[in-house]
């Protein structure tokens, strides 16, 4: 003769019924809401998908730097295949970069030592930096989007294995500068793209 378990039947049917309306409010949830699983799909706004990016303008007094930050933006659109880069007839927005300054400030100044009396001697140096990007319909130019980007970073200024702090000539500094600044285009222009193509 079989033998019943009134408790643990009702147990059961409590943790099943428990389980079914769990299922049915995450499905809910899952199904009902505006937000996915994962990164969501990434746009430029307006949805335009061919872009024109001309070389950016330059109001800085570092010449040619301009060309660094055109073509880190470029390459962040190519990798992406958000939208394709077109020419200036055919493109349906354009992508507009300003440097609008570049800062040097001399840090960690070393006074005396070896060094002629009075001689002060900056071994380090901060580069600040700040962007504009615009992104512009074409037919009738009107502005979508622009946001502004500022950045800084340390480098050291190159020198000699001597006794005493030595710096070399300008032509090593202002080639180390430049490697420094081709770096912060880089993450600048990640920076913008990825403010400019998130999908709201």
């Amino acid at each position: 003769m079989a033998r019943s378990f009134p408790v643990h039947n009702a147990f059961l049917s409590s943790i099943l019924s428990a389980s079914f309306i769990w299922g049915l409010v995450l499905g809910t949830a899952l199904t009902g809401c505006a937000y996915s699983w994962g990164p969501g799909e990434r746009a430029i706004p307006g949805g335009y998908k061919q872009v024109f990016i001309p070389v950016f303008k330059n109001y800085s007094m570092e010449p040619g730097i301009e060309v660094d930050f055109t073509n880190s933006l470029r390459l962040e659109f190519e990798r992406s295949k958000v939208a394709r880069l077109a020419g200036p007839e055919t493109s349906e927005a354009e992508v507009l970069g300003e440097i609008m300054s570049v800062h040097y400030n001399p840090l960690v100044p070393n006074v005396g030592g070896t060094l002629p009396t009075g001689t002060v001697l900056a071994s380090q140096y901060e580069i600040v930096l700040q962007v504009k990007v615009t992104l512009r319909r074409r037919s009738d130019l009107k502005v979508l989007w622009t946001s502004t980007f500022d950045n800084s970073r340390n480098y050291l200024a190159p020198q000699v294995t001597m006794a005493g702090v030595n710096s070399v000539d300008p032509l090593y500094n202002l080639s180390s500068r430049r490697q420094n600044i081709q770096q912060m285009s880089q993450n600048l222009m990640s920076q913008a793209y990825d403010r400019l193509s998130e999908n709201f």
